[in-house]
């Protein structure tokens, strides 16, 4: 059975959203992490690149293992194989704060992503069977930083980031965080008491807050072009796997 799509420029920038380049280090990286084994079982039909181009597809356009099977001239069982083995060597690397962490500011949030597994999400505020994933993005450049393992998606978010494991990589970085993330230590916009409107003062420092805390919610809303995080189909570690690499993705296409 032949195969449609190959690791060539129209394919990789049409069904990945990144661009030849870009796509060369997503798949250098996956190499050097050992993407090249084979373990016990016979050779890979596809080579490297195109098992990597199969991964990225998936979670750019979620479609099902039968949809993609004929478009790479597989069957759906090795589609399924090359998902489970590539997914996790194509996640973000998360970054620490470097020696000049008092000049950065980076930005945290959660966001809803529905998922299948119930052992995974919870029903939630969106009306759907969701997790709760605590993502940080870099305000200046939008980059993600890092993300959490997905929790139910009735966790509060405090209690989200607090569990999530995120702090070790902010120590020394002003942390910004919404009106949830209250007694967190983060950065929060004032609250308003009964009877105590906010003061001029507060009121122009929670608009800064709100125009600075948007990006987040941008970076979510480009992570999210990647259909996967709009219905993960994944179990047990999938969502874990692909929203790092969504994230790393995201960071690429991101890139110069």
């Amino acid at each position: 059975m032949a195969g449609v799509l190959r690791a060539e420029r129209v394919w990789v920038e049409t069904f990945t959203g990144l661009r030849v380049d870009q796509f060369g280090r997503l798949l250098k990286a996956v190499r050097e992490r050992g993407g090249e084994a084979c373990g016990w079982g016979r050779p890979w039909r596809l080579p490297l690149a195109e098992r990597v181009l199969l991964v990225a597809v998936y979670y750019r356009t979620n479609l099902t293992m039968r949809q993609l099977a004929p478009l790479f001239g597989v069957s759906p069982a090795t589609v399924c194989r090359v998902i489970q083995r590539l997914g996790p060597l194509l996640a973000l690397e998360a970054s620490r704060a470097a020696n000049d962490a008092a000049a950065l500011l980076w930005i945290v949030d959660g966001t809803l992503i529905p998922v299948r597994d119930r052992k995974v999400g919870a029903s939630s505020r969106n009306y759907r069977f969701s997790a709760n994933v605590q993502v940080i993005v870099d305000a200046e450049t939008r980059l993600v930083v890092a993300a959490a393992r997905p929790v139910p998606g009735t966790t509060a978010e405090a209690q989200a980031w607090r569990n999530s494991g995120l702090a070790q990589h902010w120590e020394g970085v002003t942390v910004l965080g919404d009106g949830a993330y209250i007694n967190t230590g983060l950065i929060v916009p004032h609250r308003k008491r009964p009877g105590r409107p906010l003061l001029k003062g507060e009121e122009e420092d929670n608009a800064q807050h709100r125009k600075v805390h948007a990006r987040v919610e941008h970076t979510f809303t480009r992570m999210k072009n990647y259909k996967i995080l709009r219905d993960c189909r994944q179990r047990g570690d999938g969502l874990h796997h692909a929203v790092q690499a969504v994230a790393r993705m995201h960071n690429l296409a991101l890139a110069a």
